[in-house]
């Protein structure tokens, strides 16, 4: 696997790739607390399958550019680094990969940009019209999404979070999923990830842009890629409910649940997704 830097204008993404050069495209997104290594079982997989996979830290992660302003983090602007990596791959389409964060822009992508996809695969985050939805009139889901409010606060977020060595993350991923689905290498992957310089109010600015201008779509809430969605059950941020009501939003799409996982799904069952990728490029080639 090799680390380049691919640029979106100013914005640098620092990327992983791996596999073929004639390969159809992936692109795998992680998303909040993670990095890169939310893949770290795919990508060898993928990339044996003859699939060229591009796997970047997205804007505010690892060595990936910060800028400062929260605009900055809108999805409308995520998506163009989507956009930036199929460029730099020199294709038409691509496959389009998310969990968390990296799942909100992949919908986001799929809604704006759906001539650029051959297929999306989301893990465990619901339509972005599910979400808000569910948000505004759910009280569950509001106390779920309490760290949502708390990262609104000024400065107080990144002054917090590195505290006791990044405790707050680090008790989240290990209460959160299942047992040994993250090991000791993944912390210290992560934890050099946290301690760089900007990230922490990067991080947490993708929150603060989210609440401050929600997104728009022009093209409709319909999904017309062909897509999939696969969802631990067990996630204490996101209800079941949520990934069953985004399905009606797909005109071409399936969803798929596991009783025993979490919001963690490629950790708690990293040969089960990889599985499942593998299908899913097979049956929608680009």
């Amino acid at each position: 696997m090799d680390t380049t830097h691919i640029y979106n204008g100013p914005i640098g993404l620092e990327t992983r790739h791996a596999g073929p050069a004639d390969g159809d495209v992936v692109i795998l997104l992680h998303g909040f607390p993670e990095c890169w290594s939310t893949w770290r079982h795919q990508i060898p997989v993928l990339a044996d399958a003859g699939y060229r996979v591009f796997v970047p830290n997205m804007r505010g992660y690892g060595h990936s550019s910060k800028p400062a302003d929260v605009s900055d983090y809108h999805v409308d602007e995520l998506i163009k680094d989507v956009d930036a990596i199929r460029r730099f791959a020199g294709v038409e389409k691509v496959h389009l990969v998310g969990h968390d964060w990296g799942a909100m822009v992949a919908w986001w992508f799929a809604l704006n940009k759906p001539e650029q996809l051959a297929s999306l695969s989301i893990l465990n985050v619901p339509h972005p019209s599910v979400f808000l939805g569910t948000l505004r009139k759910s009280p569950i889901q509001m106390l779920k999404s309490w760290y949502v409010f708390y990262f609104q606060i000024p400065r107080l977020p990144e002054l917090t979070l590195p505290f006791n060595k990044f405790f707050f993350f680090r008790d989240i991923l290990k209460r959160t999923s299942n047992k040994g689905s993250y090991s000791d290498e993944d912390f210290r992957e992560l934890q050099k990830h946290w301690r760089i310089p900007g990230a922490m109010r990067a991080m947490v600015n993708y929150y603060r842009s989210a609440m401050r201008s929600q997104p728009k779509s022009k093209k409709g809430d319909q999904i017309k890629t062909p897509t999939q969605i696969l969802w631990g059950e067990h996630d204490l941020a996101l209800t079941l409910d949520m990934a069953r009501d985004s399905e009606k939003f797909l005109e071409n799409g399936s969803l798929t649940t596991y009783p025993d996982a979490t919001h963690w799904l490629a950790h708690d069952k990293p040969d089960e997704v990889s599985e499942r990728l593998l299908e899913h490029f097979s049956a929608h080639p680009a």
